[in-house]
Parts: C-alpha cells; structure tokens; sequence
C-alpha cells in the first residue's frame, strides 16, 4: 500500500508532482463547514482540478471513514477561485489520523487514475489500509476525554480540550487538569463548577474597539471580566499575555482564569479558519461588518464567503446552553443572541441564508435607529440600537433608553468617526442582552476614549507643534477610509491661515493580493494628502519579496494622481512615522496606520514626548 503520510497537522509533499497536497489543517472545534471537528486537504498541481481525482477521493475517505467506525463523518468538495479543499469532519480525538487519511486518500486516488481525462478511478487497497489506520486510531484516541466532556455536557457545562490540557467549566467556575492526569468522573465536584457569560467578537474592522468597550461595560456592572483580542489578554484591567490572541490559545486563556467572571473573546477571522472556535457555546456574539480583505485565503474569495465565516460564531449560540452559575445579575436564555449590523447588507443577506443564524435570537445595531430593518425587529419584540437626532438609542425589553448625545461620546470624535459610533451601538447591544443596566452602559459610552489607554492603537490623538496626530490600526482598505474620514473633518476646522496638510503612512502586510494593494492605495490618494510615506514592513512580507508591496503602493499612487515627489519609501514602520510627523506643520493633520504592536509602542513613547 502506499507509505501514509507523517504523522503531522500540516505537511507538504513535493516528492511526486501528481500528488502533491500543502496545507492540511485539524479544525478543532465548529467552523465554516461544520459545528463538529474536521481536517482539511489542499491539494496542488493539475490534478487538483480533475474531477476523476477528486471523485476517488471522496470514495476512499468515505470508505475509510466507514471502516474505522466514524460512521457521522460528512464529506465536502469545495472549489473556490484558487483551487479546492478537500475536508471531512472526523472524531476530536483522531483527528492526526484522520488527516493521514485524508492525505493517503488524495494520493491513492491519484496513483490509481488511468489519465488526465478520464474520471474512471480503480480502487484498491482499501482494506489494508484501513487495517493500518485503525491501529494508529486505537493509538491517538481518548475515550476518557470523550468521557469526561459528555459528563460535563450532561451537566450542561463547557468543557475545553487542547494538546496539554482539559478544562470544565468557565472563568471562576472552571477547573483544569492536565491531560497526563486527568480525573476519574466519579472523583470531579460537578456541583462546584459552572458556566460564566461569554461574549464573542468578529468581524472585519472594529472587533477590538468593540471587545473592550464590552469589557469596560460589564466591568462597570460589576463583573470581573477578561478579554482577549489582537492585543494580548487583559483580566480585569491588567494583562496577562500579550501579542494577537484573537484565536483558540487565547479564548482557552481567559476562559480557564479562575478570577473571571464574564468572557469577551475577540475571534478573527484566521482563527476560526485555521482552527475553528474553541468553545462549544456562547452566550452572545457580535458581527461589527464585512469589508473586502484576505480574499484568497483559506477559500475566502468574496465578501459573501467572508460573513460566512464571520458567522460562523452563530454556531455556538445555536440551542446554547442556559448559564449554570453561581446566583449573579448576568444570565442568558436558552438560546445566544446574535447581534448583527443592519447597515452591511451583505453581513445581512447572508445571515437570513445560514441555518445557525436563523435559529438565533437576533439583535440589530446601525447609525440611524429608523433603519428599516431596526423598525421591523422592535416591532416584533427585539433590541435594536441606532442614534436619532443626535442621541444613541438602546431599545431592550421593549424600553427605549437615550444612551447619550453621540458628538459628546469621546469615540466618536465629535460625530466624525462614525464607525465608532456603531461600535458603541454594537457593543450597547451585547451588554443589554446580559442585563447590564443600561446606566452602566451609558456612563462607558459618555466615558471610555477619554484616556488614550482605554483604546490603545485605535484612533488615539496627540497634538504635536499644532498638528494634528491620529494612530489607529487601519489595516485594510475600508478601515483606512473610515479613519481619512475622520482625518478630513479635523482638517476642514484646522489652523486659519494654515494650510491643513494632510499626511499618510501607508503600508500593508505581504499576503494582500495586487488589487487589494491598489485599492489601498486608491483610497489614500482620494483624500488629497500632501505627502504619502510608504513604509517597510520586513516581518510581515508573507511570501512577498522585499520593498515588492512598498514599490507596487508606490507605482499605484502614482497611477492614482498622488504626485511622485510627495511619495516617500522608508525601510522601517517606526522610522517613517517619525519622519511623518517631523514632516508636519500647524494645522496639518497625520494619519498613521501601525501594524506592528512593538512600533506601535515606541510611536507611542516618542509622541507622548513631544506633545504640546
């Protein structure tokens, strides 16, 4: 029989073109595809395109699957714009296995096809084969894991399962075992664990912001909360880890901290791809928007497959567990809520086509609390929050609260940054489905923003030499938009006299592709600015060569009108942002998107130092 691939989760074969596959994942928890555990194949070179290949395939992993006992696996065949996956769901505790025999699968059916046109595969070996896999099967499984998690789930409570550990329960009600030495069922004080509020995040731009505001929400109310996000981990206002935690490792981290007592895990959008969610259930979610980027990545090539994924975090709320927890004034109902962004159409649409979504509580955020769908939702009994005549407006049980003048919230920049403004609805929303009252809600709208510490790297402000300084993250075209937006309306109220420059750092990580580069650059060159610098960006070239993304922004805002001798490359992120601001006069104002936490942090040392 054929040599079965290493026992690896992600492995690449070039030894024979014909078969060659790269990528395999293990999705260890719900995902785009299914709410149970998965691995996926991604298989290269012309073969990868033959529906004979691929139909052999998908026999032989359906054989297999059913020779070694997993009797639910489901097979899907995904074409996307840049090739196939090849996935299955397998049991949580085989899925090495399983991906050795997704792989021998995709070989075999290659080995055994007669030519390039013709789809008529002979297959073979299939006994041996399973003969061999279910031995390492027997090997990798866990049937005391398995155990201990129907336990748990019988007793209505989370259980988390990684490489090292098992945890039961959440936050103050949880305990964890390491996997070398885990409890007999009979010896585990159920009674003694429960479950905590837990918040999930996603979307395209605004998760951080959104994630904190929660967290200073149910903060407020009392709460001890923890959060993870692209920034690291923060249990009740102090960091425990830091760098992007916005995926499994960091859910399981506040999730398994025994001093929390709600959870607000912001979920991007690679680590559900890559992995899946890590946690079975939810109590709320939150989708902020979907805008266009890392298209190409894991079979994501529209915005239509991005909300996909997006909602893929309405999977934990479907049939979600009641709260099993100690007596506290935050509960939840059978059901999670999933609260979306009535102003994304495509977030929307797509929505009302997703059979876990469809089975949520739904909640409604937008900027004009007369939004069409808002109207209809409260009529039918449902929370909604949008401003009117220039008040934030939170509809909950059927009573309209004013949460406060929108131009006098901090975040929003006096009105000009509206994308905040949705956050804060988004945000209201979630914590109201917890019964935060809405005096705490509103005291955190009217306050948070006001110290640059509530929200570092979002939309934080210096005033250097008379000129306006704006740091945000901006990491995608869109993102970028909304923040010259903001850029734009400080300028046109700047410096009599003055001539209200507006300057940019541009810069974008290697896995982009050349149209998501030049939309970036589009935008930038509609907002007029007086100088662009293109900054390097060496740890995040993702394939790319070096100075390749800075010289195609560069050529792209040429193309785009900006004026080749306001166009300058510098080969450091911290150096060019210098080089911005010492650019700046009186009355101009400086964007500066940074993309890396480390120059994010000296940027930050340098401006405080220099503010007026």
């Amino acid at each position: 029989m054929t040599t079965p691939a290493p026992d690896i989760s992600t492995s690449t074969n070039e030894a024979t073109p014909n078969y060659c596959f790269t990528g395999s994942r293990r999705l260890t928890g719900a995902n785009r595809y299914f709410n149970t555990t998965a691995v996926i194949l991604t298989p290269l070179g012309p073969k990868a395109a033959n529906d004979g290949a691929l139909q052999a395939w998908q026999h032989n992993v359906e054989a297999l699957a059913q020779a070694l006992g997993w009797a639910l696996s489901t097979t899907i065949i995904h074409r996307h714009a840049t090739g196939v996956f090849l996935l299955f769901s397998a049991p949580a505790d085989q899925l090495f296995t399983a991906t050795e025999v997704n792989e021998w699968a995709w070989e075999e059916a290659n080995s055994d096809l007669l030519n390039e046109d013709k789809s008529l595969v002979k297959l073979h070996q299939l006994t041996d084969a399973a003969a061999h896999f279910a031995v390492k099967a027997k090997a990798e499984a866990r049937p005391d894991i398995q155990a201990i998690a129907n336990a748990a789930a019988a007793h209505g409570l989370p259980c988390l399962v990684d490489d090292e550990a098992l945890s039961i329960g959440a936050g103050s009600g949880s305990k964890t075992w390491p996997l070398t030495n885990l409890p007999a069922i009979a010896d585990i004080n159920f009674a003694q664990l429960h479950d905590i509020p837990t918040l999930l995040v996603t979307g395209s731009n605004g998760k951080t912001t959104t994630t904190r505001l929660l967290a200073a929400m149910l903060n407020r109310s009392g709460i001890v909360t923890g959060y993870c996000s692209t920034e690291g981990v923060i249990v009740n206002n102090e960091a425990t880890q830091t760098g992007d935690l916005s995926g499994p490792a960091g859910a399981r981290a506040v999730l398994r901290d025994a001093r929390v007592g709600a959870a607000v895990l912001e979920t991007a959008r690679g680590g559900i791809s890559r992995r899946g969610l890590s946690m079975q259930h939810a109590h709320c979610a939150v989708v902020t928007n979907v805008t266009a980027d890392h298209f190409g990545e894991y079979g994501v090539d529209s915005l239509e497959d991005l909300a996909e994924v997006k909602l893929t975090v309405a999977r934990a709320l479907e049939g979600g567990n009641s709260l099993q927890s100690e007596p506290q004034r935050l509960h939840s109902t059978a059901k999670g809520t999933l609260v979306l962004n009535a102003d994304d159409a495509t977030l929307s649409d797509r929505a009302t086509q997703i059979l876990s979504a469809q089975r949520c509580h739904v909640a409604l955020f937008a900027l004009n609390h007369k939004h069409p769908q808002l109207l209809l939702l409260r009529k039918a009994g449902r929370s909604t929050c949008g401003a009117e005549n220039g008040q934030l407006l939170l509809h909950h049980d059927g009573i309209t609260t004013s949460l406060g003048a929108v131009n006098d919230m901090p975040l929003s920049m006096n009105g000009a940054a509206q994308y905040n403004i949705a956050n804060i609805a988004a945000a209201s929303l979630c914590a109201a489905v917890l019964q935060v009252a809405p005096a705490d809600i509103a005291y955190v709208a009217n306050h948070f923003g006001q110290n640059r510490a509530d929200n570092p790297g979002r939309l934080s402000r210096w005033n250097i030499r008379g000129a306006t300084v704006l740091l945000d993250y901006a990491h995608n075209p869109d993102g970028l938009a909304a923040l010259l937006d903001v850029a734009i309306a400080i300028s046109s109220v700047g410096l009599p006299g003055s001539a209200n420059r507006l300057g940019i750092l541009l810069g974008q990580a290697g896995n982009r592709d050349n149209d998501a580069l030049k939309e970036l650059a589009i935008v930038a060159a509609h907002a007029e600015p007086s100088m662009v610098i293109i900054k390097e960006l060496p740890n995040l070239l993702r394939g790319r060569e070096p100075n390749e993304v800075s010289q195609r922004l560069q050529a792209d805002l040429i193309e785009a009108g900006v004026a080749p001798n306001n166009i300058v490359l510098e080969a450091d992120e911290v150096a060019a942002a210098k080089r911005l601001v010492e650019w700046a006069q009186a009355g101009d104002v400086v964007v500066l998107p940074v993309h890396t936490m480390a120059a994010r942090e000296e940027v930050v040392v340098w401006l405080d130092k220099r503010m007026n």
